[in-house]
């Protein structure tokens, strides 16, 4: 199927309609994610991220829809109370900004019209913008602080603990500019927004943390059929929605378009981060996960080569909050 706006206008409302007839419990529905933006596709497939607010609390957070190869929806089910203090959503990371650039499907009751316009209300005052950073740069220490509390090792949940830090750190500078970044577009998108705060050796560093700098796009290439091996042994009741196996051409062809780039090594990312987070599922249900920690070897965050990364993210993590706290005085703000 070809995938166009008009397409996928029509499945949104096609959606909002028959779950809003079904289920009166809906109080809003709204639309977020990547379809906001011209860029939506990426390797010819997409994903339609959909946010239900319920009156009573949700069975389920998440669900997956499948479409087609190319297409499915990700609803997320969110409970009425959850919005109740919009001016604290607005200093929230994630939600202060998902809020703020969502589109508004379904809303009878108007909560979220007031939501919106009370997130919306200041979001770009300095001290607003520095607290959602600095809150997701305390984030990053704090998952770094606890791996070292733990004395982590080399096993999926500590590298998983590693790349969650990561992440963070990537978006409290990816927030100062713009909305959170997501994992299929994260190391392609973070370079500009490195460059917007001033500090675009952010992105050679948070590469030189990945191990970027030690692999080829045919290393990255090699591992495709055991990562995909690897994304579809688990059974779907043991996986989160994120790891969903129709979600699999969504990472696939995304990672083989970025492969196919001059930055291909931005194809590290997703295949990475989802590949680490099964390696944390299969080793809980004794499934091998040698080809993941094959991959691992190569890029250095391994054993004794994990740890000489940790100790480099602490000064990482410092330069970031410089980075924040310049950008705030550079914009007229108090540190």
């Amino acid at each position: 199927m070809r995938i166009t706006r008009q397409v996928v206008d029509k499945i949104i409302g096609e959606t909002v309609e028959s779950r809003t007839q079904k289920n009166r419990n809906i109080l809003s529905i709204y639309l977020t994610g990547s379809y906001l933006y011209d860029d939506f596709l990426l390797g010819g497939t997409a994903d339609v991220d959909l946010v239900m607010i319920h009156v009573d609390q949700p069975e389920n957070e998440r669900e997956i829809i499948r479409l087609t190869d190319e297409l499915h929806l990700d609803i997320a089910h969110h409970f009425h109370r959850d919005y109740r203090q919009p001016r604290k959503l607005r200093v929230d990371p994630w939600m202060g900004h998902t809020i703020f650039e969502c589109k508004i499907l379904h809303d009878p009751q108007h909560l979220m019209d007031f939501t919106q316009a009370a997130v919306r209300g200041q979001f770009d005052r300095l001290d607003n913008v520095a607290e959602r950073a600095r809150t997701m740069l305390e984030s990053a220490r704090q998952t770094w602080l606890n791996r070292q509390l733990e004395g982590g090792g080399s096993e999926p949940a500590d590298v998983l603990n590693y790349l969650r830090s990561l992440e963070q750190a990537a978006n409290a500078v990816a927030g100062i500019t713009g909305h959170l970044l997501t994992e299929r577009r994260f190391l392609q998108d973070f370079p500009e927004r490195a460059e917007a705060v001033g500090r675009p050796g952010l992105d050679a560093g948070l590469m030189g943390l990945l191990g970027a700098k030690d692999i080829t796009r045919d290393q990255v290439r090699a591992w495709l059929p055991a990562w995909e091996q690897d994304y579809l042994a688990p059974p779907v009741a043991s996986r989160p929605p994120r790891l969903h196996p129709d979600r699999l051409p969504y990472y696939r062809q995304a990672i083989l378009a970025m492969l196919d780039t001059d930055s291909q090594l931005t194809a590290l990312w997703p295949i990475l981060w989802t590949w680490t987070r099964l390696a944390d599922l299969n080793n809980a249900a004794s499934i091998s996960i040698d080809a993941w920690r094959s991959a691992l070897s190569e890029l250095g965050l391994q054993g004794t080569e994990l740890h000489s990364r940790v100790d480099a993210l602490d000064a990482y993590l410092d330069n970031i909050e410089e980075a924040i706290e310049e950008w705030n005085r550079r914009s007229g703000g108090l540190t």
